[in-house]
């Protein structure tokens, strides 16, 4: 397990050198410039890059780029908060993205657990019927139609609690939101989590322990659970990432300054420093959930380890 999980970090290391080098090379040869600005001479526009030292030689600036990036440094924004640290703007941004995609994860996965065993333990009933409805609308309906009925019917017509979201009440002004994006998470661990407990249920070494005489919920619990959570855990990992690094229109809904906002309006801007550190915050992110969901394949399942070859 050891060596699995060494040579998996290994190449994720690997690759975000590569990502950075990619980065880098978008941001050097990018068309447009945060100062094409018509009010803006070309006397002036030359005073700007080099006092950004964006006219130095390639090789160098290549050099001052990985570097910096190895520190979390990716330079100022030019535009959205000018000469402001684009670590600093990315990540409050991001925190708030992160804090309500976990939120939205957590709640999703369990309610969406709970439908999937219902949909087993009761199947080709009513009960059943009942949790495939919601999951075929989870996935049907777009999260920003959730977002506008809660708005209207919790937020203000039974005013439950806040539409907008503040910064003084992060959790409880999170609340719609949370609900709003969890419907698809809902749906689908709920589908996956159904479909692969009903196959793993009709496997040959579950019919046995049937025929011993093993109750059903043991067997669902025990037995059936384990293997099936592989699939839940295959999707949950780039659904959390996705959570994480920020719902636009969810976004824009509520009013929540998250990563997505930042990164539309970095790119309508051309502020480059501020989509490179983004792109790479998202990078970094998808490939440590796909660490992290290889790591619990062999924690889950021993034979996925041994098979890839990773036995300590």
């Amino acid at each position: 397990m050891t060596t699995y999980i060494f040579k998996r970090i290994f190449w994720a290391i690997v690759t975000l050198v590569v990502i950075l080098f990619v980065l880098f090379l978008l941001l050097e040869f990018l068309p447009g410039s945060p100062f094409n600005d018509e009010r803006l001479s070309v006397d002036q526009i030359a005073i700007l890059r080099e006092h950004y030292g964006l006219n130095k030689p390639f090789f160098e600036k290549a050099a001052i780029f990985f570097v910096n990036a190895l520190k979390g440094d990716f330079g100022i924004s030019y535009s959205i908060i000018k000469n402001q640290p684009v670590a600093g703007l990315v990540w409050s941004e991001l925190g708030v993205s992160m804090r309500i995609g976990l939120q939205t994860m957590v709640i999703g996965s369990f309610l969406g657990m709970i439908l999937g065993i219902i949909g087993v333990i009761a199947h080709n009933t009513w009960k059943d019927n009942a949790a495939t409805i919601v999951s075929v609308i989870g996935v049907s309906v777009p999260s920003y139609v959730f977002a506008l009925l809660l708005s209207y019917f919790v937020g203000y017509r039974l005013g439950w609690t806040d539409i907008s979201y503040s910064i003084d009440k992060p959790y409880s002004s999170s609340i719609l939101p949370t609900i709003a994006l969890s419907m698809f998470v809902i749906a689908q661990v709920a589908r996956f989590l159904r479909s692969e407990l009903i196959e793993v249920l009709n496997s040959e070494y579950i019919q046995l322990a049937r025929a011993k005489g093993v109750r059903s919920k043991q067997i669902i619990f025990k037995h059936g659970l384990r293997n099936a959570l592989i699939s839940v855990i295959t999707i949950a990992g780039p659904l959390l990432v996705n959570l994480m690094t920020g719902s636009l229109v969810i976004e824009k809904v509520y009013g929540i300054p998250g990563i997505g906002s930042l990164l539309v309006n970095a790119i309508q801007v051309k502020d480059y420093n501020v989509i490179v550190m983004i792109a790479f915050v998202y990078s970094a992110l998808y490939i440590a959930m796909n660490l992290i969901v290889d790591i619990l394949y062999g924690v889950i399942n021993p034979k996925i380890r041994v098979a890839k070859g990773g036995s300590s």
